[in-house]
């Protein structure tokens, strides 16, 4: 099952997973050093939804974002 959103089209982002040691300034430290980033992935919450269309039902990938919205109406 494709990761996209048929309705508003949102995907897969790139980010970064970054790792600090030390304390902060605020606490009485002389701050944060960063020691590792990771690269990682965040995933849209995409569901396989059944969908009025046109007075048809279909079925189609939607994200939770859309079905809280009211983007689309769920087939009964």
């Amino acid at each position: 099952m494709s990761k996209v959103c048929e309705i508003c089209g949102k995907h897969k982002a790139e980010g970064a997973h970054i790792i600090h040691r030390g304390l902060a300034k605020k606490k009485g430290g002389i701050g944060l050093h960063v020691v590792k980033v990771s690269p990682r992935t965040f995933h849209p919450n995409i569901q396989s939804v059944r969908v009025v269309e046109n007075g048809n039902t279909v079925r189609k990938n939607v994200c939770t974002a859309c079905l809280r919205s009211g983007k689309v109406q769920k087939a009964s």
